[in-house]
């Protein structure tokens, strides 16, 4: 029975033993390779009670060793990495343990990676104990492996997760560190020199896209001390502990791009709404900016997803926008593409579906590339637009810029070619090809109103004979599908060498919304606004004329009656605003059946209307017409699933060829109706 005891400890022993010590992959030591990816080799296991104890990776002479290590720092129970390296050769190999504070490829989308100090302290289990190098990207520890050593490192994490391990042959690291020193300098300084070339440009002109560019600018060169490690330095912060400024550069870079688009492309004059939207979403990227000291994987997580969005949704919008004409989203189609490639490839790398040494550099770069496509385009578009000007204009320049900026189209015609030549943009406010309004001016005759033409003539050839002066008249000119703009032309002669006219020059301005506003304006001030009839001023000025035509004539006698519905405020009351203005809406519809077209129909006040009765003009008929008003408002109203019941008292009076006015006249057929 001892015996058997005996050997059960042995064999729990020996699996305890072996369980342990499985795990480790011993990874030999080449002394021709400058670099070695340790990342696959590492296991990452858990403390226990601010310790851990593992059997080492068995020597040369195959013997594991049971070994524990603390935690550097008492109260902490940190995570462990290890891994095992081998020296084969027979002489001693220095090398360099490098762990990355942050790396792009590979670290992720959502709730990215963004650095961190990685290792506390790293112990082997023989030899000299490393030595840690200073290194401002990375934590680097000088190691030395003796001749056909194997050792096992415990690294103590600082954060729990160790993304990747190099081993660097020394001079070789420095050499690779210092390969890319140029290419940031250079990538720096580009970013600089664009920011405050566009700054410049803003202070100077103060206006246009200048500053949104400007500022996405500055965003980029930001973002780039940061991931270069420049500003950790300049600001005293470690680049281990720069999460949160990386967050919200990067909440900076989506925040002005955004707002670089929006300015660009003058989404505020489509509708103000749009102006609001853009504000409050403004407003959130800037909060963005604040939240990423506190919680900057999320933070980061929203700005990776809004550049992704803007690269979307913008390239849709701009290819929208240009299919329509729009010049500016026109000429900002090549920086999308490259944005929208600079996405896909940014994707790729933080997927880690490419992970080489240029993927980082490159992204950077790519970034700077868009920064300056955005300035080349937004100083193209500001000399395309005349906000930038190379030297002083003329006289003649000046006012070319000034007819363009009116918006008003050129009007010129050759009389000696009989040519007329107009403003492009004009053929595209009729409708019309490009070239159909070039010819003769009978094309011109044509194209006006009949009722118009006379005067276009006239005036024509009124310029041609008296040699001077202007013209100033509206024309309504025919559109493609047959209806007409109001334009106002203003046009004056042009004399030739021999005193005679050879042309008349001049500007034509489409006032069609303000001729449809003034007949609205016109319509609106004599006419009731829920009914649209005549109102008590309209009812007046054609009474008055009425009875003008009865005294010169001694025709007609023009009568007038007033309708005043019963009681029709408490009916208000009863049934609501609303459908109390369909009762009156219904009212107004019934009463004009009953009427002639001569005839006029008025709203005079809240429920009372007026009536001049032309087209009978005998007491019988009148009399009859009124009682066939009476009987149509009798008639009940349906609203739903009730009725409503009117009843009216109607006054009448009728000329009699006396002195009265239509105020007279309108005020005796009040009181009759105050009697009925």
């Amino acid at each position: 029975m001892r015996n058997f005891v005996s050997l059960a400890v042995v064999v729990a022993f020996f699996i305890l033993f072996a369980v342990s010590g499985k795990a480790f992959e011993v990874i030999a030591t080449p002394p021709d390779v400058n670099a070695v990816n340790l990342s696959a080799a590492v296991d990452i296991v858990p403390g226990t009670e601010g310790r851990v104890r593992l059997s080492t990776a068995p020597g040369a002479d195959g013997i594991v060793r049971r070994i524990e290590v603390l935690a550097a720092k008492e109260g902490t129970n940190p995570n462990w990495a290890l891994f095992a390296l081998s020296n084969p050769s027979d002489i001693q190999i220095e090398r360099l343990l490098v762990a990355p504070f942050f790396r792009m490829p590979g670290s992720g989308i959502f709730r990215p990676d963004l650095g961190a100090e990685r290792i506390a302290v790293l112990t082997p289990s023989a030899g000299l104990r490393p030595q840690r190098q200073a290194d401002p990207e990375a934590d680097v520890f000088e190691i030395i492996l003796d001749p056909g050593a194997t050792v096992t490192f415990v690294a103590e994490l600082t954060n729990g997760e160790l993304p990747e391990l190099f081993m660097w042959e020394p001079n070789a690291y420095r050499d690779y560190v210092n390969s890319f020193t140029l290419f940031r300098g250079t990538v720096l300084g580009i970013a600089g020199l664009a920011a405050v070339f566009l700054t410049i440009m803003f202070v100077v002109k103060g206006r246009g896209v200048f500053p949104a560019t400007a500022a996405f600018s500055w965003a980029v060169l930001i973002y780039l001390l940061i991931d270069f490690g420049v500003l950790g330095r300049l600001i005293g912060v470690g680049n281990g502990s720069m999460q949160p400024y990386r967050a919200a550069a990067e909440a900076g870079l989506a925040t002005t791009l955004f707002g670089f688009l929006f300015i660009y492309l003058n989404l505020h004059r489509w509708h103000l709404r749009f102006l609001h939207l853009a504000l409050a979403l403004s407003a959130v990227m800037l909060a963005l900016i604040a939240f990423a000291f506190l919680q900057p994987q999320i933070a980061a997580t929203v700005a990776r997803t809004v550049l992704l969005l803007l690269g979307i949704l913008g390239f849709v919008l701009i290819l929208l926008l240009a299919l329509r004409g729009y010049d500016r989203a026109v000429m900002l189609v090549p920086t999308w593409i490259i944005y929208f490639a600079w996405l896909l490839f940014g994707w790729m790398v933080l997927t880690g579906q490419v992970s080489n040494d240029i993927a980082h550099p490159a992204v950077a770069g790519g970034l700077v590339l868009i920064v300056m496509l955005i300035g080349f385009t937004t100083v193209q578009h500001a000399f395309a637009e005349g906000q930038v000007s190379l030297g002083s204009l003329s006289e003649v320049e000046r006012r070319a810029l000034a007819l363009t900026g009116s918006g008003d189209f050129v009007f010129d015609w050759n009389i000696e070619r009989d040519r007329v030549s107009v403003s492009p943009e004009l053929n595209q406010r009729l409708g019309e090809r490009a070239g159909t309004l070039r010819g003769s001016i009978k094309i011109w005759l044509d194209r006006v109103h009949e009722e118009d033409r006379d005067r276009f003539r006239t005036a024509l050839d009124t310029l041609v004979e008296l040699r001077r002066g202007k013209a100033n008249l509206d024309i309504r000119v025919a559109n493609h599908d047959g209806t007409y703009r109001v334009f106002r032309m203003r046009v004056k002669p042009v004399l030739g060498n021999d005193a005679a006219v050879s042309r008349i020059v001049g500007t034509l301005q489409d006032v069609s919304d303000e001729r449809a506003a003034r007949e609205r304006l016109l319509h609106d001030s004599v006419h009731d606004s829920l009914t649209g009839l005549p109102n008590k001023q309209l009812l007046l000025d054609r009474l008055d004329r009425a009875l003008l035509r009865a005294r010169a004539t001694n025709g007609a006698k023009p009568a007038v009656l007033i309708i005043d519905l019963d009681e029709f405020s408490l009916l208000d009351e009863r049934i609501g605003q609303s459908a109390a203005d369909s009762v009156l809406l219904a009212v107004s519809r019934r009463i004009a059946r009953v009427m002639q077209p001569m005839d006029t129909l008025a709203r005079l006040s809240g429920d009372q209307f007026g009536v001049v009765l032309i087209s009978n003009d005998g007491a019988t008929k009148i009399a009859e017409t009124a009682e066939q008003m009476r009987r149509a408002l009798r008639t009940p109203f349906n609203f739903g699933d009730q009725d409503v019941t009117l009843t009216a008292s109607i006054g009448i009076t009728i000329f009699d060829n006396g002195e009265a006015n239509a105020q007279e006249v309108l005020r005796d057929a009040e009181l009759a109706m105050y009697y009925a």
